[in-house]
């Protein structure tokens, strides 16, 4: 981890071809982004002269020198938070996260977050995009638990991000909601962009105006005044899944921002939990389902419900 990595290559491919194209072939556990950025910081040699530029053409018997240098210190400090491991191997860590969390530090959320608490668990955790820090794929709001992923080296990284981009990860969501939808199961698609009056916030916007959303669900429960949904967003917008609950006229309980101003159940975070997770793991061919059940404070809101309504 901490001494620079030397790799040479002799092209020997026949016609020409770029240089970050040839790289990524070589060198697969690195992004081209990445790679691009080692051409662009002087760490590539061609035939010991640095690399001009990425999309540099390369011919036969030329001599590609790399230099990876370690990942540079990212701020970040790991701390001993406990943490609940679903899954660990080589390549990844599923976590199931505690609703009140932050999954990163960021302005107000210095410490205190999944990042530091993972760091904490494993200090020597491979650099991701040149830092040291755990690959991080995906997120989850701060009062939202359930299921995480998090890469622990580049190729990792890499692999789950195909992944997420490609939409072949299932995620299911489960999620306790005022009133009800429209109709029992259904299709959501509605862009989302940031709220104009509320910078903080993010909103339903026209379409061409934001980001593609899609999202379906179906109907688990039927109580008086509330639903228990079931979710599947196929894009991962942020708020995605309490904007379309909002939209479709059910709103998250306990969601302070998106939901009610009413209080209709005695709850201290919104209902929202990551329940399921389907990956592929790093050269395996066939889907891991992870699973985390619903955590004690929302199972007894749950039961309230069943007995009240």
């Amino acid at each position: 981890m901490n001494n620079e990595r030397v790799e040479i290559f002799i092209y020997d491919e026949g016609s020409a071809e770029r240089l970050d194209k040839f790289l990524v072939s070589c060198l697969p556990e690195f992004s081209r982004a990445r790679l691009q950025g080692l051409i662009a910081e002087g760490f590539v040699l061609v035939n010991h002269v640095p690399a001009k530029k990425s999309g540099q053409l390369i011919e036969n018997g030329f001599e590609i020198q790399v230099r990876i240098p370690p990942p540079v210190p990212s701020g970040l400090v790991g701390e001993n938070i406990p943490l609940n491991i679903v899954f660990e191997n080589d390549d990844l860590i599923v976590v199931n996260k505690p609703a009140g969390m932050v999954v990163h530090p960021a302005a107000g959320h210095s410490s205190g977050t999944l990042v530091n608490a993972v760091l904490g668990y494993d200090p020597d955790l491979e650099g991701i995009g040149g830092e040291e820090r755990p690959g991080l794929v995906h997120r989850l709001d701060k009062e939202t638990s359930g299921l995480i992923v998090l890469a622990k080296n580049e190729q990792a990284h890499n692999w789950l991000q195909d992944q997420f981009r490609l939409r072949t990860v299932e995620k299911t969501y489960l999620a306790l909601v005022d009133g009800k939808p429209p109709t029992p199961s259904g299709r959501v698609e509605a862009s989302i962009g940031r709220d104009t009056r509320h910078r903080k916030k993010m909103a339903i916007v026209p379409p061409g105006k934001g980001r593609e959303a899609v999202s379906e669900y179906k109907t688990l429960e039927t109580f008086k005044n509330h639903t228990l949904l079931e979710f599947h967003p196929l894009t991962g917008r942020t708020h995605q899944i309490r904007l379309h609950c909002q939209f479709l006229g059910c709103p998250i309980v306990g969601d302070s921002i998106y939901g009610k101003k009413s209080i209709t159940v005695e709850i201290n975070r919104h209902f929202l939990h990551a329940a399921k997770l389907s990956i592929v793991l790093p050269n395996e061919t066939k889907p891991h389902v992870f699973e985390a059940e619903l955590p004690d404070e929302l199972k007894h809101v749950l039961e309230d419900v069943r007995k009240y309504e």
